[in-house]
């Protein structure tokens, strides 16, 4: 006999379906797991067998076969513990093979017989969704596997109290939905004194999505501009919660089964290899970028980067999606990000104050600028200078406008965006692209003329081209304007990069 629970192979954001078989047969008592496994899946067989025995079963001294059907998918992970070792307690008979035909199942085994949380459970929870099937899960992460709708869900703190569950000597409780996370709101604009044209470009980069280049000197407050950018950006659909979470369900950071519609924002030190930062590692996991999906990723000093690194995100900016390739699998992670970076002009960070400057300048600048690559820089919509701060600024009241003035007017230039975008799938104007950009960017006659003037004087690529257009387009939706104008053209431009002061 051989019996049979189903599990799922995560692949990215993919749950592919994985089934378990079990076989007993006659023969010198070995335990096998096949179907390419992982050290961790291997290691699947001494918890099986110490979480039975402190169940008070011992396995059958016969040869115990377990296989991971597809064979050649290549299969990691802890969650394999639960269907391997429910499909050995069906094989040897102490539960009902059929009823887990109804189930996918997926949980850590600790020594004891308790389930532990893995990571993933909201995929296979929608996965067992578009099956029609229930989920049997860790009891902690019962109300994760709740977001998903039309979803029977068994969540079980240990396996005797399933196995009771599944005989019908007890009844586990349903778990309760998960609840949302209260939003999280950063530092308050209001705290910004000067800076008027820095923040003047935050607001076009939160109202458009579009990425956001700021240089200037220790102390200037580039860091607190972007820290103050979550309080003006909108929240998170519903689709785009669900989305966002799944990217955290898989990295093992959804903490009580809590769906926030903040956006994430993740700032990561600029030690951070290509593999924190794109994602990968022995075990394929979503990094910094793919956390940040649907969010800001802020790059704070983005020329202590290494320069390889910096250079992995050019394929993520432009395509909204990250693919980490290995000999065994390609996996391919959502990475639809607002990129925000901050850096000094030179390495002394005092360019152009003579009383402050290092004697190296101008030269300084252009070594330390040049770390960052053209191809990046050119990807990036907003650059602008962020001039130091007196202390006459500081000692002025609080401006009047703060966050929320600010997001009022961002929500209702994303809300025109949302209208226009609902035949493109544009969200924003920073996804504008093709058909959809020469419909909703194309400017008036006087702005055709300044912005072809301007890209030969100022030798615009054809991506610089384009995003100058998707720049002008988000200002134009902030002035409530239908066709974009020379001004909105130009203010566009005056974000350009320019060549760094001497």
């Amino acid at each position: 006999m051989v019996a049979l629970v189903s599990t799922v192979a995560y692949l990215g954001l993919e749950a592919r379906a994985i089934e378990v078989q079990c076989q007993i047969a006659p023969g010198l008592p070995r335990f096998h797991v096949v179907g390419l496994p992982d050290k961790a899946v291997n290691e699947s067989r001494q918890r099986v067998t110490a979480a039975l025995a402190a169940m008070g079963l011992a396995l059958p001294p016969k040869v115990i076969t377990i296989n991971l059907s597809p064979a050649d998918l290549p299969k990691e992970g802890s969650h394999y513990d639960l269907p391997i070792a429910l499909a050995l307690l069906a094989a040897m008979g102490v539960t009902d093979a059929e009823l887990l035909a109804d189930y996918v199942a997926v949980g850590e085994l600790a020594l004891d017989g308790r389930v532990i949380a893995s990571p993933g459970v909201l995929l296979a929870a929608l996965h067992a969704s578009a099956a029609e099937r229930g989920l049997i899960c860790p009891a902690a992460q019962g109300s994760e596997a709740r977001w998903a709708s039309g979803i029977s869900v068994i969540a079980a703190p240990d396996l005797i109290s399933l196995l009771n569950h599944l005989k019908g000597y007890q009844v586990l409780p349903p778990p309760l939905p998960g609840e949302a996370a209260p939003p999280t709101r950063g530092p308050d604009l209001a705290q910004v004194k000067g800076q008027e044209v820095a923040k003047r470009a935050l607001e076009i980069a939160a109202a458009g999505g579009h990425n956001l280049l700021m240089i200037g000197p220790p102390g200037a407050g580039k860091s607190l501009l972007a820290s103050c950018l979550p309080g003006v950006l909108p929240e998170l659909t519903p689709a785009e919660a669900l989305e966002v979470s799944m990217v955290a369900s898989v990295a093992g950071t959804l903490e009580d089964g809590r769906i926030s519609r903040a956006r994430p924002f993740r700032s990561p030190h600029h030690s951070a290899s290509m593999a924190a930062l794109t994602g990968g590692g022995l075990r394929v996991r979503p990094g910094e970028v793919s956390l940040a999906h649907l969010g800001v990723l802020f790059l704070d000093e983005l020329p202590e980067f290494q320069r390889a690194v910096l250079d992995s995100l050019r394929q993520p900016l432009e395509t909204g999606e990250v693919s980490v390739a290995r000999a065994n699998a390609h996996v391919t992670y959502p990475a639809r990000v607002q990129l925000i970076a901050a850096m000094n002009p030179c390495r002394c960070g005092h360019l152009g104050d003579p009383a402050l400057g290092c004697s190296r300048a101008p030269r300084c600048a252009a070594d330390y600028q040049s770390k960052v690559s053209g191809p990046l820089l050119d990807r990036i919509d907003l650059h602008v200078e962020v001039d130091p701060v007196s202390a006459a600024d500081l000692a002025l009241p609080p401006p009047s406008e703060g966050s929320a003035e600010v997001a009022a007017r961002v929500a209702a230039a994303r809300a025109i965006q949302t209208a226009r975008g609902e035949a493109s799938g544009a969200r924003t104007n920073a996804e504008l692209d093709g058909a959809a950009l020469d419909a909703h960017a194309t400017p008036d006659e006087p702005g055709r003329k300044l912005l072809i003037q301007a890209a030969d004087a100022m030798r615009l690529s054809a991506r610089g081209y384009t995003r100058v257009l998707r720049v002008a387009r988000t200002i134009a939706d902030l002035a409530a304007a239908p066709t974009i104008g020379r001004a909105h053209i130009a203010e566009a431009l005056s974000y350009r990069r320019r060549p760094p002061r001497a």
